[in-house]
């Protein structure tokens, strides 16, 4: 429901029936409006239904509420214009982080790690890669043993941790959505990453391929009536749940509760993740997934619920980064997060032109 359904809604019910005027005129400022056809062009009603508001014993009462009726929508109008250049801004700010230096369309690599030792450099025989122009032809290796890496760098290359030479540093994995501790040489940054019970190095560099080829986003309509508020029910304890990613791993989640939301008249349920903000981490699938939208799931986040409520603004769904980067890992929705119900509201499946 838009602003002016909103507003014309209840002065309809408040409109009398008993006498009928052929013209209106209704003054909001120096603006004088006299004929219904005008006047429901401006609010966007049919013209009968503009004569209805002048079904008043007395015209000067009849004035009154038209004009009620204008200034009133125009506010509505206003809000509704806020709202939309609100999410407009939302949308340009997440495009601005994708294709930033440390986006997900920096992400060039993700190289497996095998027990034991794993070289790295612009050799073609290393386990790990690296583009010639970055680094030498042996940059050094990483040691892994159960879960843990270590690096070793060879002489004379400036492989950096936190600013300081980093050979000889174990180094924090991503595992949990811990912080990991990132490795910097040149424009490249890696890191180890973990999938399931797979661990890897990701790497990324600010020169990607494609984050030069990024061709940008792309949307639905901005359409309110997918901005809904819903009922977040907390359960007694964390609901822990293994989900895949879209590489087949097997990732541990814990949802905190679930959101009831109704579209269309009928009711539904997604599972919901808190983050660090106390707002709600969303991962879903609909029944526009695998035709205009991500076929893998599309993300949703929120504010922190307030009083039993939360805003779901679908409008700001968000393809996962495996949408744009084949080097990323995403998790798949839960089985209760795949909705019987098309939903074309937020971004569309990302284009490669």
């Amino acid at each position: 429901m838009n602003g002016r359904e909103k507003i014309c809604g209840p002065i309809k019910e408040f409109v009398r029936e008993d006498t009928i005027s052929k013209h209106v005129t209704a003054f909001r400022g120096n603006i004088s409006i006299k004929e219904p056809r005008i006047v429901a062009t401006f609010l966007g009603l049919r013209p009968k239904e503009v004569v209805k508001y002048m079904r008043f014993p007395s015209p000067i009462l009849g004035m009154l509420v038209l004009t009620m009726l204008v200034v009133a929508y125009t506010y509505a109008a206003s809000a509704d214009s806020v709202y939309q250049q609100s999410v407009e801004k939302w949308r340009q700010a997440y495009e601005a982080r994708l294709k930033s230096d440390t986006g997900w369309l920096t992400v060039t690599g993700l190289f497996w790690l095998h027990a034991g030792e794993n070289h790295f450099g612009s050799d073609p025989l290393n386990d790990i890669v690296l583009p010639a122009e970055a680094v030498p032809a042996v940059a050094g290796s990483f040691d892994f043993h159960a879960g843990k890496t270590v690096v070793h760098v060879s002489p004379g290359v400036a492989l950096l941790l936190k600013g300081r030479a980093a050979d000889g540093a174990q180094l924090q994995s991503d595992a949990g959505d811990a912080v990991p501790d990132v490795l910097t040489i040149g424009d490249l940054t890696l890191f180890v990453h973990a999938s399931g019970e797979r661990y890897g190095i990701r790497v990324k560099d600010k020169n990607s391929k494609i984050r030069k080829e990024f061709t940008g986003t792309q949307w639905y309509p901005i359409d309110e009536a997918y901005r809904v508020m819903g009922r977040y029910v907390t359960y007694d304890s964390p609901k822990g749940a293994e989900v895949p990613n879209i590489l087949g791993d097997t990732e541990k989640v814990s949802f905190a509760g679930y959101v009831m939301f109704s579209l269309r008249g009928q009711e539904y349920r997604l599972e919901a993740e808190t983050v660090k903000s106390g707002g709600l981490f969303i991962v879903f699938r609909d029944l526009t997934s695998g035709k205009e939208t991500y076929p893998a799931a599309r993300f949703l986040d929120t504010e922190p619920p307030k009083d039993g409520s939360v805003l779901l603004d679908f409008n700001q769904a968000r393809n996962p980064p495996c949408a744009y980067n084949p080097y990323t890992t995403c998790p798949l929705p839960s089985p209760g997060n795949r909705l019987r119900v098309e939903i074309p509201a937020g971004e569309k499946i990302y284009r490669h032109h």
